[in-house]
């Protein structure tokens, strides 16, 4: 399981992925097509960690959960990678 060390859960502890997707390398469309597949073999409720190296996934992760309505946890850039923690919205 993947931790992200500076967000924290509703009663204080760190937010943990159960699944992660790896999208280094990857330019768009990809990494949100991979993103798109996997959630769809997720549970509800679930969290996935996706971790890219395209800038355009800061443009394009946020408005796909926006508009499929998961919920975008964590966004941040360590480097020249960026990290997501995507919440699967309830069915």
């Amino acid at each position: 399981m993947s931790k992200v060390p500076n967000e924290l859960n509703e009663i204080g502890g760190m937010v943990e992925a159960e699944l992660e997707l790896d999208a280094r390398g990857l330019y768009c469309p990809e990494p949100v097509m991979l993103l798109h597949n996997k959630i769809r073999d997720i549970e509800a409720g679930q969290i996935l960690k996706l971790v890219a190296t395209d800038p355009s996934t800061t443009r394009d992760v946020p408005k796909f959960c926006l508009y499929l309505g998961h919920e975008l946890l964590v966004e941040e850039q360590q480097g020249q990678l960026y990290h997501y923690l995507i919440k699967k919205k309830q069915d």
